[in-house]
């Protein structure tokens, strides 16, 4: 599986470089990158050897094999630039990448199954995962109160049902 972790903006310069808005909380993991995936708008995939990676004013500017001029790197604005998910970098105890969480079974703490995370959204204070339940979306925030654990293996989140919150 890939997984996301910048877009294309623009061609930059003279080289063929691509400009980058990181999709990452570590924009400077993009350093070691030596192999990328670029996935167009309608899905078309390619791979791409890293050249060289630079920054400007904390953007990464990309150069990539086969794309030496700004003519050939045009057309990529608006691609996703995407890694093998086993090249995520290692995250402390207790936080997870949005695409771990996506698919995931929830059920309550007697173990009852409530339904599967379909979305994550951000909000000031914490994140919210979005279920789906019966047919309808259930917001669930992503607070130690409510989530109670979280296992990468079975795919199954635990949570506490506080009061209304399936209603």
């Amino acid at each position: 599986m890939l997984i996301t972790i910048g877009k294309v903006l623009k061609p930059w310069g003279v080289r063929g470089e691509v400009k980058i808005a990181p999709l990452t909380d570590h924009p400077g993991r993009f350093t070691s990158l030596s192999r990328v995936y670029l996935v167009s708008p309608a899905g078309a995939e390619k791979e791409c050897a890293v050249k060289a990676v630079r920054y400007h004013q904390d953007t990464p500017l990309l150069l990539l094999e086969g794309f030496e001029t700004p003519e050939n790197v045009r057309g990529l604005a608006g691609w996703l630039v995407m890694i093998p998910e086993e090249e995520a970098l290692p995250l402390p105890e207790g936080r997870y990448y949005w695409f771990e969480l996506i698919g995931m079974e929830v059920v309550s703490e007697a173990g009852e199954k409530l339904g599967t995370i379909i979305d994550i959204f951000e909000t000031g204070s914490n994140d919210v995962y979005v279920m789906k339940h019966a047919g309808r979306e259930v917001y669930i925030p992503a607070t130690a109160e409510v989530v109670r654990e979280i296992d990468r293996k079975t795919k199954r989140m635990t949570i506490h049902l506080l009061d209304g919150l399936m209603e």
